[in-house]
């Protein structure tokens, strides 16, 4: 086993030398990685923003977001947790997590803490989640990565991620919502950079050390850019309908909202405001647009219908439309 310091708190770097380990550098050693991030949500590869992340939140307090390469529900982490992330030519065909968690386990075990694996991916104290993991194979290699919830805010967490599930439906993968734990609960006199480097000991066991070289990372600060686009963090979602309402000045405006990827597919208005235009000319004339309040507004502006409703200013069309 060989260790890779990533030298980087940027999600989407790390996300990008995960990339490049798996398809393009595929070392014969298993890599090991130990890295943070600042505030981040991290999203599966197959799951919907809308239903997962608290946009507004997240966007006013400037929380980064990403997609993985793998599968899974969605984890917010910052600078008081840890990411794992194991690299190597795949020993057997399909998923097998505890090959993987064994060893993060055993060296949790060694710093006193009884963690156990259970469930479908996690990794368990005392019947709380202080680490979810998640996995994808590709071309013969397989990336295993997972949190380590050392010292993380647990309210960000909870208030980047909350979602009133019941106005979207989608197709996507739901995360299941379930209680967390801190390790530093039970290390309590260990800070978040001694922890790694127990951690790293433990894992590692007297592996090599390799760093990365210049032609190395200036190959993963080009992969970044692409887990930066909107087009992966958001073109990715699959398809759902969102159903949001609120009653203003002029009466009670209800918007049914089919959003795939980014890009609105159907719009339609029920309430009981009145209306000097076609609602539905206004409905049809906004598909197509990005889904976010600016282009929305801009859209409806262009489109000539920003009055259409009476007493219900264009921004109020909007805000019900979209949450940001």
């Amino acid at each position: 086993m060989i260790y890779i310091e990533t030298g980087s708190e940027d999600p989407y770097e790390n996300f990008a030398l995960e990339s490049y380990l798996l398809t393009e550098k595929r070392l014969a050693e298993t890599v090991f990685l130990f890295w943070r991030t600042r505030p981040t949500v991290m999203l599966g590869r197959h799951q919907n923003i809308y239903r997962e992340v608290n946009l507004p939140y997240v966007r006013a307090r400037g929380v980064r977001l990403v997609r993985r390469l793998s599968g899974g529900g969605t984890i917010y982490t910052d600078p008081g947790g840890w990411q794992f992330s194991f690299i190597e030519p795949a020993a057997q065909p399909g998923i097998s997590f505890q090959r993987y968690t064994r060893p993060v386990a055993e060296a949790l075990r060694g710093l006193g803490v009884d963690v156990r694996f259970t469930g479908r991916n996690d990794l368990m104290v005392d019947g709380k989640k202080c680490s979810g993991n998640a996995q994808c194979v590709t071309k013969g290699y397989v990336l295993h990565h997972g949190s380590l919830l050392f010292d993380t805010d647990l309210a960000e967490m909870e208030a980047c991620t909350a979602v009133d599930g019941d106005r979207v439906r989608t197709k996507g993968v739901r995360s299941v919502r379930e209680r967390v734990t801190n390790l530093s609960t039970y290390l309590a006199a260990m800070d978040a950079p001694a922890f790694k480097e127990a951690m790293v000991a433990g894992i590692l066991r007297g592996g090599a050390v390799r760093a990365l070289t210049e032609e190395d990372r200036a190959r993963v600060r080009e992969e970044a850019e692409r887990f930066r686009s909107r087009e992966r963090i958001y073109g990715r979602s699959p398809a759902c309908r969102i159903v949001r309402f609120e009653r203003f000045a002029g009466g009670l405006v209800e918007a049914h909202v089919d959003v795939t990827g980014e890009t609105v597919t159907q719009l339609a208005l029920h309430g009981d405001f009145f209306s000097a235009a076609d609602v539905d000319s206004l409905c049809r004339a906004m598909i197509g647009c990005a889904y976010d309040r600016a282009s929305l507004l801009a859209r409806l502006r262009a489109s000539g219908f920003a009055d259409a409703l009476y007493d219900i200013t264009p921004e109020e069309i909007v805000r019900v439309m979209a949450e940001a």
